[in-house]
């Protein structure tokens, strides 16, 4: 991972405003980027509280990548304003500002050992040697690396360097920490590693951090927040039961986990009600039973299976109802799993697990 450090800057630049008691750790207003006849962000209000772990979501060309470049000040807002701490920096430099930013390329300095390489920003701010030592020693100590501090980049795994850069970020101790997609060129059992490792970090150190991701999993493993970006805006923002639980449009039913959409006659048939209703595919039980009746409570709907998907410790099912529509169910891979030999099934799942989506009206006025 790249680590811009917005602290490389001439020892004789003054230091940034200090910031306002009790106010947001960030706080975007009206927020909008053009690119000629582009709009890449399309007016942004959000506040981001001290120490949280606020991840932004969302496919590429959303804006998300735009919005923390404009929050570290690479990328200046045709119109809007950004605050840190309560304090207006929309025009301040990078390096007038109180952050880092941490990107998914490591490019760290190879013919520097861990410890120089953490040390680097602090040595360009004139930093004291011994002050520069201890507190390097410190964040490595923070990223479980101080054992490390001796070897080079090229002694190092893909985690532990993307660690390096990581305590690199920390060591300038920045009020917030701005991380673009820092996991992405790590595998799979790494990537999942690091989310926990990541999210332990950020609690220990106490700082707020950014998170641009668009795997919908690390958003919901480690964020107290998400905002799910679609088309330079932002289409809702919440915990990440709130956001998977209950999502504000169709778009973040289906970008945040998997989601069924059940609408048109459809709906009306299976739930008794017009309108477009999310059903998550993990709350429908499938019961091979055609004759079986609903409990109270419960929505039931018959249909045959069409496509089965096995990911080893789950299986998909994708089922075309008879009342017209498709739903796909999930269910874990145990011995007790029902038999579905001919296809039709019986689907029932609790009536509280019926979402309504807003239309684009409600949506938009909310």
């Amino acid at each position: 991972m790249v680590v811009m450090s917005p602290n490389q800057a001439p020892a004789t630049m003054e230091t940034e405003p200090k910031p306002r008691a009790g106010a947001p750790a960030i706080r975007l207003s009206g927020l909008r980027k053009e690119f000629g006849p582009v709009v890449a962000v399309r007016g942004i209000d959000v506040e981001i509280a001290e120490g949280e772990f606020f991840s932004m979501l969302g496919p590429s060309g959303s804006g998300k990548t735009t919005v923390l470049r404009m929050i570290a000040g690479f990328d200046l807002p045709t119109s809007g304003t950004v605050e840190l701490g309560g304090r207006d920096v929309t025009r301040l430099a990078p390096f007038e500002r109180d952050v880092n930013t941490v990107f998914q390329d490591y490019a760290l300095f190879p013919h520097m050992n861990v410890q120089q390489n953490v040390e680097y920003g602090l040595r360009v701010k004139r930093v004291p040697r011994a002050e520069r030592k201890r507190r390097a020693t410190e964040a490595l100590r923070t990223v479980r690396l101080e054992d490390f501090a001796a070897r080079k980049p090229s002694q190092l795994s893909g985690g532990q360097r993307q660690r390096v850069a990581l305590a690199r970020a920390l060591v300038n101790r920045p009020r917030v920490l701005l991380l673009d997609e820092p996991l992405g060129a790590l595998d799979l059992k790494l990537r999942q590693a690091m989310q926990t490792e990541l999210k332990q970090i950020q609690r220990d150190v106490g700082i707020t951090f950014i998170f641009v991701t668009h795997d919908q999993d690390e958003a919901l493993t480690m964020s107290d927040r998400i905002a799910v970006f679609n088309d330079g805006r932002i289409e809702q923002t919440g915990t990440p039961n709130e956001v998977y639980e209950h999502p504000a449009s169709a778009f973040v039913a289906g970008f945040v986990g998997t989601s069924n959409l059940l609408s048109g006659r459809g709906a009306e048939a299976v739930i008794g009600h017009s309108g477009t209703y999310s059903i998550r595919p993990e709350k429908i039980h499938l019961d091979p039973d055609l004759s079986s009746a609903a409990e109270p409570g419960e929505v039931s709907a018959t249909g045959t299976v069409t496509a089965t998907h096995y990911a080893g410790a789950t299986i998909r099912y994708v089922v075309s109802l008879d009342a017209g529509g498709q739903l796909s169910a999930v269910r874990q891979n145990s011995d007790r799993a029902p038999e579905l030999a001919d296809g039709r099934v019986r689907l029932v799942w609790r009536q509280e697990h019926n979402f309504r989506i807003p239309d684009d009206k409600e949506h938009t006025d909310a």
